[in-house]
């Protein structure tokens, strides 16, 4: 019964099936980008998709490893019809067993091939995955800072309107006592119902951008109303950033990009491919035995009979010239293919370097001066409108360049870091 248990063992785990992950996405108080990537990392779902191809390659090395099962064949017969010197009652039998090539696979080195084949197959596969990865993760990157683009812009908003709240209730006491007209009234009242407004617009924004943030989590239930970090908005220029050069970056990415790699192991398994095309040319060469015989003992219509068989199949009008030409193309193909990935890394690291260049700049520029001049020009304004030296006029004016202002400073900053995560993306490493 031992080996019988273990076959069905066998069967069984063979008839097992893979399922998803079922344990729901949990998120933290306070969602940080690097909690973010980990739970992408355990939930994404294209990154899951990805890494069950990984998995359905390394079936595939099994398949090209594994050896052929032998073929058996069992007969029995009855002579009808015999002679007066012959025993019609004798049973006749036979056995044969065939190797189906296993030997000569083994010789002429074809299981070796494809095993080579089906190996850099699966390496190629295990850096795809790594490529879909770092695109996806970028993905992720540039959605968690447009949620902190689109919480900054509430931010403003929010703000402003308060300012504005404020300004009209102090203006519809001054209109009671007769310190102001209706029209200038009616004016700051339209402009706190327009902040109230673009208020609720940004709010509506961030709530789309937390629901793309959590689809990327591999979120399947209704999204709960989380926070995200503000300070990851916040300027700075990392250590590894601050010494790099896009020379550097760019000799970085030609080594360790995943993408690169996978056209590697695509090279060598289309030439492993190409030397088996070539070594398929020699037949496959079957070899059997067969056992026979006609009754037994002294009722032998004729002896027992064992024989050798050998099968193959000889190539006299076709040489696998088609397959050997195919496999030819498919390694000048992934030639090409690296190249084309070697350049295409050239080109993400002049356009994220330069984007990155561009953004620091305006960043730097507006925490430096605008933002601080915008904000007291804004405040002196608002002074000398209380002490009757400005017109509402200016004050409202002033109020809307101050918002502007700081939403263009949200807005850099969240392009300065989209720059930075695709320069990150580029270059396959981690610069923070």
């Amino acid at each position: 019964m031992g080996p019988f248990l273990f076959a069905l063992c066998l069967l069984a785990a063979a008839g097992a099936r893979a399922e998803p992950p079922a344990d729901p996405v949990q998120l933290p108080p306070v969602l940080t980008l690097g909690k973010a990537l980990a739970i992408f990392r355990a939930h994404g779902f294209d990154l899951l998709v990805a890494e069950a191809n990984v998995r359905a390659a390394s079936g595939d090395v099994s398949i090209a490893g594994g050896l052929p099962n032998p073929s058996l064949s069992l007969s029995a017969g009855k002579n009808f019809r015999c002679a007066a010197s012959q025993d019609c009652s004798v049973v006749s039998y036979s056995g044969s067993l065939f190797d189906n090539n296993l030997i000569s696979n083994l010789v002429t080195g074809k299981r070796g091939l494809r095993k080579d084949v089906a190996q850099a197959a699966f390496e190629a596969a295990r850096r795809s995955k790594d490529d879909a990865q770092r695109t996806l993760e970028y993905q992720l990157k540039q959605a968690y800072f447009q949620a902190l683009l689109a919480q900054a812009q509430l931010q403003v908003a929010t703000d402003t309107y308060e300012s504005n709240l404020r300004t009209r209730q102090v203006n519809e006491k001054r209109f009671q006592l007769g310190g102001m007209n209706e029209a200038d009234l009616a004016t700051i009242q339209v402009a706190e119902l327009e902040s109230e407004q673009a208020q609720d617009l940004a709010g509506q924004g961030l709530r789309a951008a937390k629901v793309a943030v959590a689809f990327l989590l591999g979120f399947r239930t209704l999204v709960p109303d989380y926070q995200i970090d503000a300070r990851e908005l916040e300027f700075a220029v990392p250590g590894k950033l601050a010494t790099a050069t896009r020379e550097t970056l760019l000799d970085q990415a030609l080594k360790q990009r995943p993408d690169i790699a996978a056209f590697n192991q695509q090279i060598q398994r289309a030439d492993a491919a190409l030397r088996l095309s070539h070594r398929n040319v020699f037949p496959d060469i079957g070899v059997g035995v067969t056992y026979s015989a006609n009754g037994t003992g002294d009722s032998n219509i004729s002896p027992p009979n064992g024989s050798i068989n050998l099968s193959f199949t000889p190539p006299l009008f076709y040489f696998q010239s088609g397959e050997i030409r195919r496999a030819e193309a498919d390694l000048v193909t992934q030639q090409v293919l690296r190249q084309k990935a070697e350049a295409q890394t050239v080109a993400d690291v002049e356009t994220a370097w330069g984007q990155l260049v561009a953004t620091r700049k305006l960043v730097e520029r507006m925490e430096k001066s605008l933002l601080e001049r915008a904000q007291k020009a804004r405040d002196l304004i608002k002074f000398q409108y209380e002490h009757g030296a400005a017109s509402l006029l200016d004050l409202l004016n002033a109020q809307r360049t101050y918002t502007a202002i700081r939403a263009e400073h949200a807005q850099d900053l969240a392009n300065y870091w989209t720059a930075f995560s695709l320069l990150e993306q580029a270059t396959a490493q981690e610069l923070k």
